[in-house]
């Protein structure tokens, strides 16, 4: 039966979620960036060449990192729902979190139907943090290529 007060409630909360998803996505992708941009900049003046491989991974690891953390917030958020999620601990919630935020949903683990809306959205801003990390992946390897070939170019 349809409940819009509850449902309401599902949206308020999720949207806060996703703001909250978005933000430490936008954060730490520009505080990561600002880093690497000046690691980059110390490259040129220095006319050496960037470690390409150091950069991408470090990137990567980073982009696993920020992610981990908005799983770990709604998995946070799993556990405190009122009258229980269907979530009984941090392993499963976070567990959960990761499986849903991925899109990868096994359907091991579900949340009671009462909050089953909320993994929707988490889903649908998995879907959209996921493809921020991969443009941004793509930035950091064409901005390194555009480095090195500046470097070589250089020394021509």
């Amino acid at each position: 039966m349809f409940d819009g007060g509850h449902t309401a409630i599902l949206l308020s909360i999720g949207i806060g979620m996703i703001a909250l998803t978005i933000l430490i996505n936008v954060s730490g992708m520009v505080i990561w960036l600002n880093l690497l941009a000046r690691r980059l900049e110390y490259h040129a003046s220095q006319n050496t060449e960037p470690n390409l491989f150091r950069a991408i991974l470090s990137t990567v690891i980073v982009l696993l990192i920020i992610h981990m953390i908005q799983a770990f917030l709604w998995a946070v958020l799993y556990l405190t729902l009122p009258g229980r999620s269907g979530l009984d601990n941090l392993h499963d919630a976070f567990y959960f979190s990761v499986i849903t935020i991925t899109t990868l949903g096994y359907g091991d683990i579900t949340l009671n139907e009462q909050w089953r809306l909320l993994s929707g959205l988490e889903s649908m801003i998995g879907i959209i943090v996921f493809g921020m990390s991969t443009a941004m992946i793509y930035a950091v390897v064409q901005k390194c290529w555009m480095y090195r070939h500046r470097s070589h170019a250089g020394s021509a």
